[in-house]
């Protein structure tokens, strides 16, 4: 189990095959990671556990839920491993909604959950039993205690290994002159880059950890998408890829949300999607020197590439240049042999690859 859970640290998705084999070893139907204070549809769960997860999210259950009631013990070390017993009372499991109109349609009654921590933050890894399998007890109990110290340091370690990824990310793209942050399963931010912290201003800045805009349709839209980070938990289902954010002051910002690599997927750093700012009053440029490097191209025939990379057109091309569409067409020969293209959308589409910052 040991090497599972170092294996899960640098790959987040072995998580649920992992939460299986733990599982099975109980007598479990199936189990979940979910955090003490925080609860989001984020997190690993197994298969058998999928249409109670489900349920559990959408009816708003992870709210007020009675069992974690029992959190306290974990958070004060009090116990290693809880049950139904240390959160409600034999008439509560009998007469409360959460039993009866939650757990029963789908055949469950009993869980533990193994508490551990990942930084200074509390989990609980969740295990699920029905009626018929009965409460955990025993030998299984002394099972699960005997986890929560490797479950602890595979968590912490994959937090540190997440934020170092996320790090990276933001870092690299600084570096290429691109402003970026990271937003959480809150919608707070997690992390930001320097290019990202002189952008801001009175229309688009960071307070309390949030981005707050001026620009009522970009509120909406950003309203919109923490919801949806809030809420959901599939990175394919990105309700808006691109929020415009007009300023007073400047030309507008637009904001790109992009899904978080699978490496940085840790449910322990709940990164959910990365944000790309692009201000429209520095747009981007193709670098002359750069494709003489990359393609050991004339100076001319660079000029020529960097005016094609904007989008111009051969004749506006040879009058910024001051020649003749002639020999515009020559030295576009001699660019097309160098770069191994064919036509000029061909070539555009290569050179945009070369764009920098202004």
């Amino acid at each position: 189990m040991s090497s599972r859970l170092g294996d899960a640290v640098l790959d987040p998705a072995l998580w649920p095959a992992i939460m299986e084999d733990i599982s099975r070893a109980v007598g479990a139907t199936g189990a979940t990671l979910l955090q003490a204070d925080v609860r989001t549809p984020d997190v690993p769960h197994t298969e058998g556990l999928a249409e109670l997860f489900k349920a559990y999210f959408q009816g708003n259950w992870h709210i007020g839920d009675i069992r974690a009631r029992g959190a306290p013990l974990l958070a004060s070390g009090a116990k290693l491993v809880i049950t139904d017993y240390d959160s409600v009372t034999a008439e509560e499991m009998r007469d409360t909604a959460y039993y009866n109109d939650l757990l029963r349609p789908f055949g469950f009654r009993w869980f533990a959950a193994v508490g551990f921590r990942a930084g200074s933050a509390l989990w609980g890894l969740s295990l699920h039993r029905t009626a018929r399998q009965g409460l955990f007890e025993g030998d299984e109990l002394n099972y699960l205690e005997e986890l929560t110290p490797r479950l602890s340091n595979a968590a912490t370690l994959s937090l540190a290994v997440g934020r170092s990824v996320l790090s990276g990310i933001t870092n690299a793209l600084d570096l290429v002159g691109q402003p970026a942050l990271i937003l959480d399963r809150s919608g707070g931010v997690l992390a930001t880059n320097a290019r990202a912290d002189r952008l801001f201003d009175d229309d688009i800045r960071l307070q309390n950890r949030r981005i707050v805009v001026k620009d009522s349709r970009a509120r909406i839209n950003l309203d919109t998408l923490f919801a949806w980070v809030r809420n959901t938990a599939e990175p394919a289902s990105i309700p808006i890829k691109t929020i415009v954010v007009r300023r007073q002051l400047g030309q507008p910002v637009l904001i790109r949300v992009l899904p978080i690599p699978p490496s940085a997927r840790s449910a322990f750093v709940g990164a959910r999607v990365l944000l790309t700012l692009v201000p429209s009053a520095l747009p981007p440029d193709i670098s002359a020197n750069l494709l003489i490097e990359a393609f050991e191209l004339t100076s001319a025939e660079a000029k020529l590439g960097v005016l094609i990379g904007r989008g111009a057109t051969l004749h506006a091309a040879a009058e910024q240049l001051g020649v003749t569409i002639s020999t515009v067409r020559n030295q576009l020969k001699g660019v097309f042999l160098k770069t191994t293209t064919h036509r000029q959308s061909e070539l555009a589409i290569l050179l945009s690859r070369f764009l920098v910052p202004r």
